[in-house]
């Protein structure tokens, strides 16, 4: 009888025993678990940016060749800019936020350019640059996209440098360079859209003098198109969404769920060149420490 009883007992507290740690265990997070989880099965969502008509600009010149290293659309697409070790310090995921992160800062500027870029230009053609559109083809860019960080700016009234995120640019026609045997096709920006001490800015390039014609409107210097601004609002460092509607004579702007900005003039009328698209982090500043980087969540450009 005896040895019945303490059998008994060894079995009830075998049993308090196996309760015990099977309790215990049910209320463990995965990080008390002794096993690791496959990073693997959480998938990583990148920045919506498809880079088959994009072409991008660095603000380095790797190739000594005189000018900004240059990648294009084969190079960029399906990740391959993740895996280059020459872009990666410019343009690069940050998978915390499914972001494309563009940083630049002076060093090597384009022919045309005091400043320095990371920025995309959009090549309808991805064989050939020299094709591109017309106003009255029309086009729509539209990102979502922030302003990360930028150096302070000691040497004016602003509180920081700017940068140019998005524009419209214009460039001389393979029939016009035919024609006038340019030995350069570019053209003004039509649209800069600037991030100015938190604020966003258009500048949109207009007539000085509207009765200009013919082929004096292919002049491209500052005594023919010059700068119109206009502040669209504030966004400080925060997310923000914004699209250019391009048509005939006609550009529509909006920030946000904000009132349009539309313009609709004689110079756009006028406006004498085909165009591209372009997106990214451009520079307003060759200081020295200054910098600036721009994120992307979304960019998409239709025609």
């Amino acid at each position: 009888m005896k040895q019945v009883m303490k059998l008994k007992s060894i079995f009830f507290f075998l049993i308090a025993i196996v309760m015990f740690f099977c309790c215990s265990d049910s209320t463990k997070t995965t990080e008390d678990l002794d096993y690791d989880i496959d990073d693997d099965t959480i998938p990583v969502v990148y920045a919506d940016i498809d880079f088959s008509n994009w072409k991008v600009t660095l603000p380095v010149d790797e190739n000594n060749n005189g000018s900004p290293d240059e990648y294009q659309p084969s190079e960029l697409v399906n990740g391959g800019y993740r895996t280059n070790t020459s872009i990666q310090p410019y343009m690069y995921d940050d998978i915390s936020d499914s972001s494309i992160e563009f940083y630049t800062f002076p060093e090597v500027s384009t022919t045309n350019s005091s400043y320095s870029r990371t920025e995309l230009r959009e090549l309808i053609n991805p064989s050939n640059s020299k094709e591109n559109w017309t106003l009255e083809e029309g086009g729509s860019i539209s990102g979502r996209l922030k302003l990360v960080a930028i150096s302070e700016d000691p040497e004016s009234s602003s509180q920081y440098h700017k940068t140019i995120v998005m524009q419209i640019h214009g460039i001389i026609s393979i029939e016009d360079m035919a024609t006038h045997s340019f030995s350069s096709n570019n053209g003004p920006p039509l649209i800069k859209i600037y991030w100015k001490d938190g604020y966003i800015w258009s500048h949109k390039k207009s007539l000085i003098d509207e009765s200009t014609s013919g082929d004096d409107l292919l002049e491209t210097s500052s005594a023919t198109w010059a700068d119109i601004k206009d502040n669209m609002g504030y966004v400080g460092f925060d997310e923000f969404q914004f699209r250019i509607t391009a048509s005939e004579a006609r550009l529509e702007l909006q920030l946000n769920d904000n009132e349009p900005l539309v313009y609709q003039d004689v110079s756009l009328d006028k406006w004498p060149y085909e165009n591209y698209f372009k997106a990214g982090n451009y520079l307003g500043s060759t200081a020295d420490g200054a910098f600036s980087k721009v994120k992307y969540y979304e960019l998409e450009v239709t025609h």
